[in-house]
């Protein structure tokens, strides 16, 4: 009697040991899902979101012309392009380009601020899409937090150009800065983050005694000369381009 208890014992441990060695396909799934990072999963999203957009932009007639639509891929694409085209880089994530923004602000006040927000949106996804490692080795705060006042809420807020749309020219001129301005904001919240992650507090060899006051020194180095570049193009090609756009 006590031999057969022993053996069932004994049989019962290397089931287990089995077991644990050998895990189910149910688990195996878990594991690997668990190993995706959350920028991968944020990159499925954004892709998601972006069919979602263009696939709603193309339904809503009423608003999307297809005038309108051709003309803000192309203003997407120009700005992805020159985004591309980096004048200065700055150590910390950051630019300036020649004109970026201006190609979606432009867009804005041809078509209006709703389509312009979402010519925006869609521009912010894509440069997320850039570079989603950016993202990695983060916590969940700091990813949200990150990825909406970095890429979507930043590049959204572009669209707010589209105040001027139907306006004079005087509206045009203060609509850029007014844009440029909104999205400094995100960036320099967003920075935060970066700042507490990182303890940076220190730029160009100059020391900072808050975080707050560092990231917005950091972020208006390159979006105030951004915002520069982008009044000055406007002041030779924004008139006949809108006419192109408001015309075709």
């Amino acid at each position: 009697m006590l031999l057969s208890l022993l053996l069932a014992s004994a049989h019962a441990e290397e089931a287990a040991e089995a077991v644990e060695a050998d895990p189910t396909w149910g688990q195996e799934l878990v594991e690997k899902f668990a190993e995706i990072p959350l920028a991968t999963w944020l990159s499925v999203l954004a892709i998601g979101a972006l069919g979602v957009i263009l696939l709603a932009a193309c339904r809503s007639y009423k608003k999307w012309s297809a005038k309108a639509v051709a003309f803000a891929a192309l203003s997407i694409a120009l700005s992805f392009v020159l985004s591309c085209l980096r004048l200065y880089r700055m150590p910390w994530g950051g630019s300036i380009t020649p004109g970026s923004m201006l190609p979606i602000m432009l867009f804005a006040v041809a078509f209006g601020a709703g389509p312009g927000v979402l010519a925006g949106l869609v521009y912010g996804i894509l440069q997320f899409l850039q570079s989603p490692s950016s993202l990695s080795g983060l916590t969940l705060q700091q990813t949200i937090v990150i990825f909406l006042f970095d890429y979507l809420i930043a590049f959204a807020v572009l669209g707010l150009a589209g105040i001027a749309h139907k306006k004079g020219e005087k509206w045009l001129y203060a609509s850029i800065p007014l844009a440029v301005l909104a999205r400094a904001f995100c960036h320099i919240f967003s920075g935060l983050e970066w700042a507490a992650l990182y303890g940076m507090e220190t730029i160009f060899g100059i020391e900072f005694s808050s975080p707050v006051l560092y990231s917005v020194v950091y972020n208006l180095t390159y979006l105030v000369p951004e915002a520069i570049i982008c009044l000055l193009l406007a002041l030779l090609i924004a008139k006949p381009v809108l006419k192109v756009m408001r015309t075709y």
